[in-house]
């Protein structure tokens, strides 16, 4: 009998990785699926789905924090500017637009942003890192805007330029280039998170949301790997903003904006926490409502994008995403 049951146990350990690499395999699938469909949809608006891209990127990084590990920030625009801003930076004052360079630069200057942010949120817990993530904001916002030498203040970063994609692959103005681009940055790091969340410092990381208390009792320490998972967060978050940076050619206060933050935060609700797929579909669906109402009635599209949230909130909590994930789950338990 003991023999048979570790015989299950083994086999059921050994099949999840397989499960695993499926469902990484579909995700990947539906990424390029939903691409495909976008171009075909929208070959004239491929600006829009460019943008909705770097969005994601910042949602996807704000889920690392907040999803996966419980930190409460209104403040993870921060992160996301300061990428944009690097990029930005790297080609109006040095003359480098080489994209990829940028997209590096922009990694930097996010991760660094995330180190700066985590060394000061991470000194409270609840409400006062709510707090500390909206002064934080206000302090990034506040000193690009001083910095106007560097930053062009508030009339924003211009003189970015961008050369071809290893020398061949132009940026058009119809931005098929840019979006293709956009869309293989997307999946990299899609790819690389999927990885991150299912190792062993995810599961560390999901342990400390669930209780830090034990987790500091076995020996590890919360903060530190906290600090990991922001800087982590901040590097993703600065490719959104590198993207956003190389593909429009300029850089505003507005990526440093609260009301970034705040929308950020809305579209990983919308989407589901503590799942990379569930802040996918939260900044797709979001953005795609908010430009489509807000262009069939101009005067009260925001009365209609907030009654959507409230719905959303009072009727699946989890989220679009994860509550539908809970429903198939559901049926397929009780189909069993």
């Amino acid at each position: 009998m003991a023999v048979a049951m570790n015989t299950e146990a083994a086999i059921s350990m050994s099949a999840r990785p397989h499960r695993s690499m499926g469902r990484d395999v579909a995700g990947v699938a539906a990424i390029v699926v939903v691409a495909a469909i976008g171009y075909l949809l929208f070959p004239d608006n491929l600006a829009l789905l460019t943008r909705i891209v770097a969005a994601a990127l910042l949602v996807l990084s704000l889920d690392l924090v907040t999803g996966y590990c419980g930190v409460a920030t209104l403040g993870h625009a921060a992160l996301f500017g300061s990428g944009a801003y690097a990029a930005g930076i790297l080609s109006a004052h040095y003359g480098i637009n080489d994209p990829l360079l940028m997209t590096l630069a922009g990694v930097v200057g996010g991760a660094v942003a995330g180190f700066v942010s985590g060394a000061v949120i991470l000194r409270g817990h609840g409400l006062p890192q709510l707090v500390l993530s909206i002064a934080l904001i206000n302090l990034f916002h506040e000193f690009a805007n001083k910095a106007s030498s560097w930053t062009g203040g508030s009339d924003g970063l211009s003189g970015i330029s961008t050369d071809p994609i290893f020398g061949y692959f132009e940026f058009d103005l119809y931005g098929h280039t840019a979006y293709v681009f956009a869309i293989v940055l997307l999946l990299i790091v899609f790819v690389i998170l999927r990885l991150l969340v299912r190792s062993p410092f995810g599961m560390l990381c999901r342990g400390i949301k669930e209780d830090p208390v034990r987790v500091r009792a076995m020996g590890a320490s919360p903060k530190a790997a906290l600090m990991k998972m922001y800087v982590i967060s901040g590097a993703v978050a600065g490719v959104g903003g590198a993207l956003n940076a190389i593909t429009t050619q300029v850089v505003g206060l507005d990526s440093l904006s609260f009301t970034l933050s705040a929308e950020s935060l809305v579209m990983l609700v919308l989407g589901g926490t503590g799942s990379l797929f569930g802040a996918l579909s939260g900044t797709v669906i979001f953005m795609l409502f908010e430009d489509y109402v807000s262009a069939a009635n101009p005067f009260h599209w925001l009365t209609m994008v907030g009654a959507l949230l409230i719905a959303v909130v009072l009727f699946a909590p989890k989220g679009l995403y994860g509550s539908a994930a809970a429903f198939l789950n559901r049926k397929k338990e009780a189909g069993q």
